[in-house]
């Protein structure tokens, strides 16, 4: 008995199953892409990113502790349901910027003083956000945050 003839047995065509697998191979491959979407893909933030400052001693808008962040290193936590990235490239010197990859919305990972898009490969400085390697041709938005004492706060 033949392959085409087990599948006509059970009503099917060789073309009918190549159709449908085809079909389910494309579901899956949209379900797949739903994490790299970027939405606009625009930013209306005009900060710097950047603060040595100190401010009042209310811990109520804490992102994560000083102590957390290695010094020339980054780590990604979240504000407001949305993931961003602290870099202290100096000793009590705290930047941050969005974590979402501009080029199609990964999260990107800290890697000692980059950050590397695990999607597709784009890598940018951790100090200041900057395109090192593409495809992405836009650097992360930067986020303002402030330091106080050994709190890193949301602005």
């Amino acid at each position: 008995m033949t392959p085409a003839t087990n599948l006509n047995q059970h009503g099917l065509s060789r073309r009918s199953v190549i159709v449908w697998g085809g079909a389910g191979a494309a579901a899956a491959a949209a379900v797949g892409l739903v994490g790299c979407s970027t939405g606009s893909g625009t930013s209306t933030s005009t900060s710097t990113g950047t603060s040595t400052g100190t401010a009042p001693n209310d811990t109520s808008n804490e992102i994560a502790s000083l102590t957390e962040i290695p010094v020339g290193g980054s780590i990604v936590v979240e504000l407001n349901g949305k993931k961003i990235v602290l870099s202290q490239p100096e000793s009590g010197t705290v930047k941050a910027f969005s974590a979402v990859c501009t080029h199609q919305g990964c999260i990107v990972a800290p890697r000692e003083k980059e950050l590397a898009c695990p999607c597709h490969g784009s890598r940018f400085d951790a100090s200041t956000g900057d395109v090192l390697e593409g495809p992405a041709t836009r650097a992360l938005p930067p986020v303002a945050v402030t330091v106080n004492g050994t709190s890193v706060m949301s602005s």
